[in-house]
């Protein structure tokens, strides 16, 4: 009999089963005593002794839970309380099928193999709680539609009044400037407006037009982004759908400015900066939470903010440029 700790390194891959595994656990043979082997069990230090690594010749043959081992009778051998057919995983197996591997065959611990059988390691009761917490922490985080963890999304709901502004106000900064640019945009624009005083009318219309299909796209984007989507995924059709929707409203918004004001240059006007401005406004929503994931930064935060700051100039300016072509 002998209770030993298996020696070697294990690839540790981050999210595998193999970076969970620890060898410094009991490890016992099939013939092996059970009395002999609880005696031996005393003075020993181990990360985890409620599972018992049952091994013949470097081969697991079968696993041994400390209740099955102090419910043997006296005179038992391993092999008669062990489990022979116990659930394994190999090592690159992800660690959230690893857990739920063990959970599903009501083990305690759960062992890592190789392609041979040869026992690398056990996954202790106490590792698979901590994954299964893991993983329902990143669910949650991605129902919430952040990128981060459950916690991280917790500590952005209850952070203090400090943190709010810290977080926050920057980006509102950015969004101070920009109107700034957007009021000299349409300085610049003085002359066609005094010629046509009905072109402001259409202002706030195209801009909130374009800010709307711009926030569906990226609350899209970021949904996708917080439950692995890459956005490149998602491109080609978002962009699609910009331009049918800009397409769709434009033709809506022509006739009825035609309609309602009776000026068929305005209208076109009208017409074409919708289909240009929510074209354009798709694939700023699309970059920006792209860029800001790319740089390690939660788009919940400023990608809405810097995105509106960026359609709304581009849409004024798109608008009143065709309006002064179109106009004169």
């Amino acid at each position: 009999m002998s209770t030993t700790l298996i020696s070697g390194e294990n690839t540790r891959i981050l999210g595998t089963a193999a970076a969970h595994a620890t060898v410094r656990v009991p490890i016992v043979a099939p013939e092996d005593k059970v009395d002999a082997v609880l005696d031996a069990l005393r003075g020993r230090r181990f990360d985890s002794a409620a599972v018992v690594a049952v091994c013949r010749n470097e081969r697991l043959a079968g696993l041994a839970t400390m209740e099955r081992l102090l419910a043997a009778p006296a005179g038992a051998t391993v092999a008669q309380v062990m489990d022979a057919a116990p659930p394994v995983v190999a090592p690159d197996t992800q660690q959230e099928r690893a857990a739920w591997a063990a959970l599903r065959h009501d083990e305690p611990g759960l062992a890592v193999v190789d392609t041979a059988g040869r026992f690398l390691g056990l996954i202790p009761p106490q590792r698979l709680l901590a994954v299964l917490l893991a993983e329902h922490d990143q669910d949650l985080a991605r129902l919430g539609g952040f990128l981060g963890t459950a916690s991280a999304a917790r500590q952005a709901s209850t952070e203090s009044i400090h943190r709010r502004l810290w977080h926050r106000l920057p980006w509102l900064f950015a969004g101070l400037l920009g109107a700034m640019l957007s009021a000299g945009v349409v300085g610049a624009f003085e002359l066609a407006l005094e010629r046509q005083v009905l072109l402001a009318f259409f202002v706030p219309a195209v801009v909130y037009l374009a800010d709307a299909v711009g926030t569906q796209t990226e609350t899209l984007v970021v949904r996708g982004l917080s439950v692995g989507v890459p956005v490149g995924r998602v491109v080609f059709r978002e962009l699609v759908t910009g331009v049918l929707i800009g397409l769709l409203l434009a033709s809506i918004a022509l006739p009825l400015t035609l309609w309602l004001w009776g000026n068929a240059e305005v209208a076109v006007a009208v017409g074409l900066a919708l289909f240009a401005a929510c074209s354009i406004a798709t694939l700023v929503a699309m970059l920006l939470p792209w860029l800001f994931s790319r740089f390690g930064i939660d788009p919940v935060y400023g990608s809405g903010p810097l995105a509106t700051v960026l359609q709304d100039l581009l849409s004024i300016l798109i608008y009143l440029a065709t309006a002064s072509a179109i106009v004169g």
